[in-house]
């Protein structure tokens, strides 16, 4: 099949512990804000950083009001001919979660309430679409899910997609990281020598992708997969997949590393991630005026959510022509890449966002100013 077809992120909405709308999140990354919590409920006996949308209603009633808000700023009436592709590595556990501490059995949990397509379940109980497809690749789980968007954008199968990327805090998660030892007791420090850890965080954020352009559209430029398999939860440590992700990207946006210039880090806190994608952006943008930041200092690793949050990030740095700083980070692991840690006012015409999941399932996506 020829593609011919551009895909354009045309509208956007996210709720997050940076804020309840992508201006505040970004303002949140911008201004370096503390929005990481220190919680002493998920873990026995033990405090974790956590980020956790501070709400005084309902995570499916946010979830509902931020897809209201993106089809209220919308050219759409409805979804009934949009494509739902939902990014997600919880699913409806949470719920489940709830039900099963209440009732201290399983008897009432609904099975259409628990898998991944909990979240398109959810949904089409409130809007309608023309159909729907659930991705859950871990922490590149709506990366991916915005990859499948360009797509079916791209061969002209659909003309609007709506992407959402989801993922609430459950007790399976945070225990589940921290099984692994990796989570860190505060706010984490991506790139810094001494980092502890990373941050459970939850999150929901919706992108409309659509094959005609608007005001302030901006495009996916380019899409790059990768799967090393070294580990079941640790990436290959010279960066092999990840780099291999980036290079498909740039190759499928049709540019090359110096037109690049800022990367959205995977960039998670943990030691064996950070060292491995830091080996990967050194080796890919060696001899390149690349900045690079991780933003999970402020929003937390939000897993399947994690991809489309990001999105919505390099789409208000394009958008601002901003690129964001680094939070806490006071002593470099390595100086061969620029970690502002400050705010960046620069003429910005490409973003890569990367997104490393267990298994070595690595996605690095392109955005780009509408030419």
């Amino acid at each position: 099949m020829k593609i011919s077809k551009k895909a354009y992120i045309n509208n956007f909405s996210t709720i997050s512990c940076a804020g309840n709308t992508s201006a505040k999140l970004f303002d949140s990354i911008c201004e370096k804000k503390d929005t990481i919590t220190i919680d002493k409920t998920y873990v026995k006996d033990k405090e974790v950083a956590i980020g956790k949308i501070k709400s005084d209603i309902s995570f499916n009633d946010n979830l509902k009001l931020c897809c209201e808000a993106v089809l209220l700023d919308s050219n759409l009436n409805n979804f009934e001919n949009t494509l739902l592709i939902v990014g997600s590595s919880v699913g409806g556990m949470t719920h489940t979660e709830d039900v099963f501490f209440k009732d201290k059995n399983y008897k009432r949990i609904n099975p259409k309430t628990h898998p991944i397509d909990a979240i398109a379940y959810y949904l089409k109980q409130n809007f309608s679409f023309l159909d729907d497809v659930s991705f859950s690749t871990a922490c590149t789980s709506s990366a991916n899910a915005l990859g499948y968007a360009k797509e079916v954008i791209s061969k002209d199968i659909y003309k609007n997609v709506l992407v959402v990327g989801v993922d609430s805090l459950s007790y399976t998660t945070v225990c589940g990281f921290s099984a692994l030892s990796v989570l860190s007791s505060k706010p984490c420090t991506p790139f810094d020598k001494n980092r502890e850890g990373m941050n459970v965080s939850e999150a929901i954020a919706i992108l409309l992708i659509q094959d005609e352009i608007q005001d302030n559209s901006i495009e996916i430029c380019g899409v790059g997969y990768s799967s090393d398999a070294h580990h079941m939860t640790q990436p290959h440590p010279d960066g092999n997949g990840a780099m291999n992700a980036m290079k498909n990207a740039l190759d499928d946006a049709n540019i090359t590393n110096k037109d690049i210039s800022y990367i959205n880090a995977h960039g998670t806190g943990t030691q064996a991630n950070d060292s491995a994608e830091l080996n990967a952006i050194c080796t890919l943008f060696e001899n390149t005026n690349v900045k690079v930041s991780s933003t999970k200092s402020i929003t937390g690793h939000t897993l399947g959510a994690a991809g489309a949050i990001e999105g919505i990030i390099s789409c208000e740095v394009i958008r601002n022509q901003i690129i964001p700083p680094n939070k806490s980070l006071n002593e470099l692991d390595r100086n061969e890449i620029t970690f502002p840690l400050e705010v960046l006012n620069e003429n910005i015409s490409y973003v890569l966002s990367n997104s490393f999941a267990f298994g070595g399932n690595n996605t690095s996506l392109v955005f780009g100013v509408v030419k």
